[in-house]
């Protein structure tokens, strides 16, 4: 570790950096939630950090994995080689007008920022910028990279990256994400499979000669059936959601020739996930039998479990209790209780669960701290879990490469869902802004500490060796699966 009598100074330091440079970091966020771009469209999102890290001396590579809005920008030589992830795609129809307390789209239908990715690249981007600096002004060696990441959301933009070999060369893989609760992300995550399920039948007038016509909308709706009955069958973490993107037309007079279903089947493990999606398929061509319609199966996309890494979630932790949460002012307090009287009880309560099921219950002490906040101001105690969270991020093919860990800093209300309006509207407002730069600070720190102690690579890399227990990473989307913003809708 660092000379206990300069350690801290140093780490001040890169505080430092961030508050003088806030105001850019603060226009990226801004500016990327304006934009509110979808995944693999985040042209002027990826231009705008690219733009930046650019004038701040990175070497920035773009279109990189065969994505357009993919980059990685790097400062530095040699080892460690450190990555810093960031991600900058919104949600479709998420639109929402910023700073407002009330559901108000600003255009009907459009997209909108409803997890945070905004939040989360503007924090990543401040961290990577103050390490940078901070190695110039101190002779560090060590490479630092961000890594700019798209279509997070259902798009698994870093699985198609780490599939073309883009985090190989990394020794450890860093990121955050905004959050309702302060908290170090010990659990595992859900693998999936996003696959599309088109059948293709025969028109015919539904009056007069329906025997003639074999319905795709039938074959749908018998798959969906054929699907619920097979939840009692698989294991109870996993999940299996579909969507019918197409119903084959608006006229009840015809049969309709062709339909569509979209599914998201997620497990624990991409084994479990593969041998459910296998059962589906069987499903859906038993439906396609019964129908006499073909079936065509389009693999669209997928991710793998997180593997997480306590070495470097102690270092995090150890740098997010120094640093604090972020202080927030008398207007922001008064836009947080605002929000907060949108918010329904299931969804406070819901929070307060999240925060306990993270705990066990000897943090019911914690959650009775927390009931009467309107913004969290507690870092949750780091517990390193062996629990599988019920959701998915490609995060977790990057945690399969390298060692990798992630936090989360309440930039949101306590109780706001994820992929809502209120998340949307907190997007531009102090309270995204103080927890961006906090992130911000957590990472860089987190970075030097590696840049200065390389042995911590050796021992992170010695846990994920241990975790995976003779395991290699396999990516889970064959290899003629090409990314496509199509995916998304």
């Amino acid at each position: 570790m660092w000379e206990e009598s300069d350690s801290g100074m140093r780490k001040i330091r890169l505080d430092e950096i961030i508050d003088e440079k806030q105001d850019v970091f603060i226009t990226v966020n801004n500016k990327i939630w304006e934009y509110a771009e979808t995944g693999f469209e985040e042209f002027n999102s990826a231009e705008l950090l690219c733009a930046i890290l650019e004038d701040e001396g990175f070497s920035v590579k773009k279109g990189i994995a065969g994505i357009s809005t993919a980059f990685v920008a790097s400062f530095g030589r040699g080892k460690p080689v450190i990555g810093i992830l960031g991600e900058y795609d919104a949600l479709s129809g998420m639109s929402q007008k910023g700073g407002i307390a009330r559901k108000e789209p600003l255009r009907e239908g459009g997209n909108g920022h409803g997890c945070g990715h905004n939040t989360l690249g503007a924090g990543a981007l401040a961290a990577a910028v103050a390490v940078k600096h901070f190695m110039e002004a101190n002779n560090i060696a060590g490479t630092v990279r961000y890594y700019g990441c798209p279509g997070e959301e259902g798009g698994s933009g870093k699985t198609f990256m780490a599939r073309e070999g883009v985090f190989d060369n990394l020794d450890i893989a860093l990121t955050w994400h905004p959050l309702i609760h302060n908290i170090i992300v010990s659990d595992s995550t859900l693998a999936n499979y996003q696959v599309a399920f088109k059948f293709h039948g025969k028109s015919a007038h539904a009056g007069v000669e329906p025997h003639l016509g074999r319905s795709a909308l039938d074959a749908v709706e018998l798959m969906n059936v054929g699907v619920n009955y097979l939840r009692e069958h698989i294991v109870p973490e996993a999940r299996m959601h579909y969507a019918v993107t197409n119903t084959g037309g608006n006229s009840p007079n015809v049969v309709q020739a062709k339909a569509e279903v979209l599914y998201l089947i997620r497990g624990p493990k991409v084994t479990q996930v593969q041998e459910i999606y296998e059962r589906v398929c069987k499903v859906a061509n038993g439906a396609a039998l019964m129908t006499e319609t073909e079936c065509e199966i389009v693999f669209h996309k997928a991710c793998s479990n997180y593997i997480s890494n306590n070495t470097l979630e102690k270092l995090l932790y150890a740098n997010f209790q120094e640093v604090g949460v972020p202080k927030l002012d008398e207007k922001d307090k008064k836009f947080a209780r605002e929000i907060k009287s949108t918010l329904s009880d299931a969804d406070i309560n819901n929070a307060l669960m999240q925060a306990k099921g993270a705990l066990g219950e000897r943090g019911q002490e914690t959650v009775n701290k927390l009931k009467e906040k309107e913004v969290a101001d507690i870092i949750l105690p780091h517990v390193h879990s062996s629990r599988v969270l019920p959701f998915s991020t490609d995060v977790g093919d990057v945690s399969w490469i390298v060692p990798t860990a992630q936090f989360g800093v309440a930039c949101n209300v306590l109780g706001t869902p994820v992929h809502s309006w209120q998340n949307v509207a907190q997007g531009v407002t102090g309270i995204a802004h103080k927890g961006m730069l906090i992130a911000g600070k957590i990472i860089a720190r987190t970075v030097v500490d590696v840049l200065i102690n390389p042995e911590i690579v050796i021992k992170a890399k010695d846990e994920l060796r241990e975790k995976l227990n003779g395991a290699t990473y396999i990516c889970p989307i064959p290899p003629e699966v090409k990314p496509s913003q199509s995916t998304l809708r």
